[in-house]
This record gives structure tokens, sequence and C-alpha cells, in this order.
């Protein structure tokens, strides 16, 4: 599923805390975060990095006792989908932060403070994936489940619709 968002809505705090909230329920977790730009997990001062940008290595791994990283070269840009089905498919749920206008499930957080309005209703999302709104703004009409973000309990309310309305259809 996916949680989209203006640009500092608060997307990545939500994906932080829903997916420590769903791990504390007993499922195993896995997120995507989609980036605009290329990013650097190895700076120039790594042997990774030499690997990599010196080496041309197509695929780089780094293996620590603790941790592993994988850095690959693609052409073409891997939707949400491919990725979670090539690296992670034994996960229960994979929490996809941005990918907007993929076809995933999303949860649109919105918050007044950020943004006059949300993604949905705008020619940038497709109103059919949407399956909740997260907001403290009581000015925004919807038929979608509404969670509100100033409401307490609001997390555990969130945990609980994504296993009911999400794990549960995508599991079947």
């Amino acid at each position: 599923m996916a949680i989209i968002g203006r640009k500092n809505s608060g997307k990545t705090t939500l994906v932080v805390r829903l997916a420590a909230e769903l791990h504390r329920r007993g499922h195993r977790v896995m997120t995507i975060k989609h980036g605009a730009h290329t990013f650097n997990i190895d700076p120039a001062s790594t042997d990774t990095y030499r690997h990599y940008h010196e080496g041309h290595a197509e695929r780089v791994a780094m293996a620590a006792p603790d941790k592993f990283a994988l850095v690959m070269r693609w052409g073409d840009e891997l939707s949400a989908e491919e990725i979670a089905t090539r690296f992670m498919s034994d996960a229960d749920i994979v929490l996809c932060e941005g990918f907007k206008r993929s076809m995933l499930p999303k949860i649109e957080i919105h918050r007044r403070a950020a943004h006059a309005s949300p993604l949905l209703g705008s020619a940038d999302v497709d109103a059919s994936t949407y399956r909740a709104l997260l907001t403290d703004d009581d000015r925004v009409a919807t038929d979608l489940p509404v969670i509100r973000l100033d409401a307490d309990g609001w997390l555990e309310r969130l945990a609980a619709f994504v296993e009911s309305a999400i794990m549960t259809r995508t599991a079947n």
C-alpha cells in the first residue's frame, strides 16, 4: 500500500509510525521510499563507492553482521509493485512512501497546517485507488473512511484499518 500526500504533509513520519505499530502487532513490515532524485548510500570515501563508481560493478552488496544493502544499476525505474515482488515477497505488508501515480491502494495524509487541500480530487491521483484519508481538516468532504489525526488513538485505528481493509484483501 502507498502512503501519499503533498510535500511536507507528514508522509515519512506516518510511514515510520505505522510500520512500528504494525511491527508491534506482530507483522513483518517492509518499506519502499520513492525519491524523485538519485541518492547515494555509499559516500565517496568508501570501498563500496569505489566498487560501484570506479569498478563499474552492476551490483554492489554491502554486508555487515547486522544489515545488508544492495546497490544496483537499472535502466528503467521499477514500479513499487515490481520492487516489492522482486525484493520483499516475504513481507506481511510493504508500506510505500509516495508512488501516488501507482495503482497501489492508498491512504493520504493531509494536514491543514501544511496545505489548503488534499491530493484527493486532483488530477495527480486516481481516486479509485484510495482506501482512506488521514486528516485534521474538518473541511474535507469525502465518502472515504476518514481517520482524524487530532483524535486520541488515531494510530491504533489506522493500523487496525490497514490490517482489516488492506492486509486481508491482499492475503486472499
